[in-house]
């Protein structure tokens, strides 16, 4: 019997090795083909980028950094999410018909992003921009079909203020398709879109003759954004670390990203520690920490010059966005310039990052957040985008060099990193 019994043994180990074999063989299958899924179009591209750890810094301060690629998405920022969640939704609600132009006021990075998606909607855009943004930024907007308006810098307050011209932009191109329709403008002059009139001047060459309307995106109100964020970013980062992260941190413009994802993960697990990487120039910090952004001499419309004092680009801000209110944040850090200069050509040299203003800037905040919970934890932050919108300014030597930002550290100096 024991020879039988071994041989039965034997042939159940057989058994079960072979099925085994079989059941990997059949995942590792199903999870190539869903690799290999091809996505349809351009916007099923968009997401789902890779969450990478950033050597350099995990090793230098003990804790695992890790950073969301951003920069992998077709637009070449995070801001394309927030592009499609508009646009569709916008689409879906009849705000925004096929044909019609999506008008947005923009630092760069969510204009480009509604420049790239919109004609996969079947959409036009119009962008109105700070002439005081990196050249290279309007002339990737051209030659991605959008029309641009470059405009100085005001504060938000007056008229003439980038966001504010893009509104009127949207209400023009809703009154000049009622005027080719000959249609009545409900007896008035002018035609109200998104709660806002046009100014009454004829900008009519702004717009093609089969122009369906205009929408406008509103990034830094529209809840969408927020959503984008909520349903797309923080779920991907849930699931890329298994819900095995101590700390999310990131800089905010906008305030959908910081919103979105601490959010998320706060409703998932309560003790993921958010917090927010705050600019020169912004008052943010001073809100999420002592609850007052800024005294009343500080507060925008009363400034005398343009409010910001940073070069990064697209992050920072004097008021709280209906984005950023949905935020549910533990803490702040201030970052400055030369930190996030440094930062930059560091990631470069060590890891082969070649990132932008406000990635620079998230990195810092990670360093951050590691020397202040201690070692062995897991940080996430969001790579935004690539230093290929950035040469003119945060990579330009000269432009530096005039600033006093040229960059001279061997390490991590600059954090207190030896």
């Amino acid at each position: 019997m024991a020879p039988i019994a071994a041989a039965r043994s034997v042939g159940a180990a057989i058994f079960v090795s072979l099925a085994l074999a079989y059941f990997i063989c059949d995942r590792r299958n199903n999870n190539n083909k869903k690799k290999n899924k091809s996505r349809k179009g351009l916007i099923d591209a968009i997401g789902n980028t890779p969450l990478i750890r950033i050597n350099s810094l995990s090793d230098a301060t003990g804790c695992e950094i890790l950073g969301k690629c951003e920069f992998l998405n077709p637009g070449g920022s995070v801001k394309d999410r927030v592009a499609v969640q508009i646009i569709r939704e916008a689409l879906e609600s009849g705000l925004l018909r096929p044909g019609g132009i999506v008008t947005e006021g923009s630092a760069g990075s969510t204009a480009i992003s509604i420049a790239t998606v919109a004609p996969a909607f079947g959409c036009r855009t119009h962008v109105v921009i700070p002439d005081d943004a990196a050249i290279e930024k309007s002339q990737i907007l051209e030659a991605l079909g959008a029309t641009v308006e470059r405009v100085r810098p005001v504060s938000i307050t007056h008229k003439d203020h980038f966001v504010n011209i893009a509104r009127r932009r949207a209400s023009e191109a809703n009154e000049f398709l009622l005027k080719n329709r000959g249609l009545p403008l409900n007896g008035k002059d002018t035609e109200k879109v998104n709660s806002d009139e046009c100014d009454g001047y004829n900008y009519s060459s702004l717009f093609p003759d089969d122009c369906q309307g205009g929408y406008f995106a509103d990034q830094f109100e529209n809840l969408a954004n927020f959503r984008a964020h909520y349903e797309g970013t923080g779920p991907e980062i849930w699931e890329q670390t298994n819900g095995s992260l101590d700390a999310f941190v990131a800089a905010a413009g906008t305030g959908g990203t910081v919103a979105g994802v601490s959010r998320f993960l706060q409703e998932k697990n309560p003790n993921i520690k958010c917090f927010l990487i705050d600019p020169p120039g912004s008052g943010l910090f001073n809100k999420v920490t002592r609850g007052v952004m800024y005294t009343k001499e500080e507060a925008e419309g009363r400034r005398l010059k343009n409010p910001f004092d940073t070069i990064t680009e697209g992050i920072g801000i004097n008021r709280i966005t209906k984005n950023f209110g949905m935020a549910k944040l533990d803490g702040a850090f201030r970052g400055a310039d030369r930190e996030a200069v440094e930062m930059a050509r560091f990631l470069l040299k060590n890891d082969g990052l070649f990132l932008g203003s406000s990635s620079a800037m998230n990195c810092i905040g990670a360093v951050r957040v590691a020397q202040a919970i201690g070692p062995g934890h897991t940080i996430v932050t969001i790579l935004c985008d690539s230093g290929m919108r950035h040469l003119s300014k945060f990579y330009n030597a000269e432009y530096l060099s005039q600033l006093g930002l040229t960059p001279e550290a061997a390490g991590l100096e600059f954090l207190g990193i030896k």
